[in-house]
């Protein structure tokens, strides 16, 4: 068998074992909800600004600023990195 499918397999028996509520190998990332608002104003950016930063459009940034809508998935992620280290988001980010 090839390595990539020993490496799916494992994945698929961790993800198995885990929804028998047996939690030893799996690990689960949890993000906190976040308030993308105060996140763009901590790295002190207007919205275009943060959006293009960002890779978000202005449209969805603006959902999130005003509540209608909340980031999840990958986006999520992104945010509360950004919250944490803004400055190494955006030099990873530099050209």
């Amino acid at each position: 068998m090839s390595s990539a499918f020993d490496s799916i397999k494992q994945g698929m028996d961790e993800a198995l074992e885990f929804s028998k509520g047996k939690k030893q190998k799996a690990i689960v990332h949890k993000f906190t909800p976040v308030d993308v608002k105060k996140i763009r104003a901590k790295v002190g950016m207007s919205q275009n600004e943060f959006a293009s930063a960002f890779g978000i459009s202005v449209s969805t940034l603006r959902h999130w600023e005003r509540g209608d809508r909340t980031p999840h998935g990958p986006a999520l992620v992104l945010l509360n990195v950004v919250a944490k280290e803004p400055s190494a988001v955006l030099k990873a980010l530099r050209k």
